[in-house]
């Protein structure tokens, strides 16, 4: 089956979550991946959502953390404060999956402007429970679109702290678990490096070059001794990602691919 570089990411980065682990879901491309997780690799994940719902399994993807959707589909729905205070402070949660506006070489991360903070040329969705999920989950992982305006040297504004300046900068900020484990994006996969915590391209996705990586990376990224071609997405998962999307736009009234 053909398939869009997209739908490479989403895949790539479903693959990423293992069965049985307790993800706390951002809204968009994480929740498209977790839940896609949810539907092949992964049956036993459990996805925690901000507004309180645990062991949510939505049959459409939700519009924000308050569709209506994951409170129906979830074992429980609890208050948020337990959700941040008790799974995610008490150190509950095995993987935060979030997305970004923008994305600097040790997993930084920023939603909230680009450009300057009081006359910003954009003013983002802002922090929501990123910070929090981004310091205190076991681990983390990134998924967004790579260009060299979203992958950038230095970050306008700090809105959730992945690896702060590198090396063992986390551990002095008194932050638990590793932080970002992972960046998935619809040309490759980067991984920290040890010891720097530099993220560096780990594999690349089908028919993408090292030329292309480097030239949608705002900074001089560097690659691994070994890089990995990651796998092609399969029948299975490429039917399950459409047949959400389109259950998803039918009940959203939106236009095919527009989940």
């Amino acid at each position: 089956m053909t398939y869009t570089t997209n739908e490479m990411m989403t895949v790539a980065a479903a693959r990423r979550l293992k069965n049985g682990s307790v993800c706390f879901v951002g809204i968009g491309l994480p929740s498209k991946a977790a839940n896609l997780a949810r539907l092949t690799s992964s049956p036993d994940v459990v996805l925690i959502y901000e507004s309180g719902p645990i062991g949510a399994k939505p049959s459409v993807l939700p519009l924000s953390i308050g569709d209506g959707e994951l409170a129906e589909t979830a074992d429980t729905v609890v208050p948020t404060g337990e959700i941040f205070r008790y799974w995610l402070q008490g150190g509950r949660i095995d993987v935060g999956f979030l997305g970004a506006a923008q994305v600097d070489r040790f997993g930084n991360i920023n939603t909230t402007v680009v450009g300057d903070y009081h006359q910003p040329k954009v003013r983002l969705p802002g922090a929501g429970g990123a910070p929090e999920i981004a310091g205190s989950a076991k681990s983390v992982l990134i998924i967004l679109k790579q260009s060299a305006r979203s992958f950038v040297d230095k970050l306008d504004f700090i809105t959730s702290v992945g690896h702060g300046e590198g090396g063992d900068s986390r551990k002095r900020l008194g932050l638990p678990g590793a932080g970002p484990v992972g960046i998935i994006t619809d040309l490759c996969i980067m991984e920290p490096e040890a010891g720097t915590h530099e993220f560096v391209v780990t594999a690349l996705h089908p028919g993408v070059t090292r030329e292309q990586v480097i030239a949608a990376t705002g900074w001089a990224i560097r690659f691994a001794d070994t890089v990995e071609s990651t796998a092609e997405p399969t029948e299975v998962e490429l039917t399950a990602l459409r047949d959400l999307e389109a259950r998803t736009a039918a009940a959203h009234g939106q236009a095919p691919g527009e989940a």
